[in-house]
């Protein structure tokens, strides 16, 4: 398990990604406690990509749980179809949202947002979270944004289920 993620400043923000995702498979190799893999992912991304908010909610039941992030204190449960997060989740897709304030339904858990991404995370063909990414800018996000996240989706995947890579 490396502890330390290297990604050179200078690069574009899909370059920063291509760098950054194999780091992170490699920051959970050899650690089998999802906790903190997860933990470790959601700094990883904040800081790397600077992000105003990052991190996971987890399928329970009708609702999604908050799981590992960084950022400001965050919205403890969202129901299914309810927010960003929820839509995503039933959806079974990718949204991006260019302004929050926009977005029918949005649930504010912070008035700083402005934009989002939320990338559904699978499990054998079904959605068990959500990764949830916010900005404190209008349009940050978009689809380099959207195929990275994925990627990392698919890493959380495994750390959630016991099936590290």
């Amino acid at each position: 398990m490396s502890e330390d993620i290297i990604i050179n400043t200078s690069l574009s923000k899909a370059e920063k990604y291509v760098e950054l995702i194999p780091q992170l498979k490699s920051l959970v190799d050899g650690e089998d406690n999802a906790v903190a893999n997860i933990a470790n992912i959601m700094a990883a991304l904040k800081y790397t990509m600077n992000f105003f908010w990052v991190g996971v909610y987890w399928v329970d039941d009708k609702e999604l749980v908050l799981g590992p992030f960084q950022g400001p204190v965050a919205c403890t449960r969202i129901a299914y179809g309810k927010g960003v997060c929820g839509t995503a989740w039933q959806k079974s897709e990718t949204i991006i949202v260019d302004d929050v304030d926009a977005f029918p339904g949005h649930i504010a858990c912070s008035s700083a947002s402005k934009s989002e991404i939320v990338v559904p995370i699978f499990y054998q063909q079904k959605v068990i979270g959500v990764l949830d990414v916010d900005s404190d800018q209008l349009s940050t996000f978009d689809n380099d944004d959207a195929e990275a996240l994925q990627h990392v989706c698919d890493i959380l995947s495994s750390v959630h289920s016991g099936n590290i890579k």
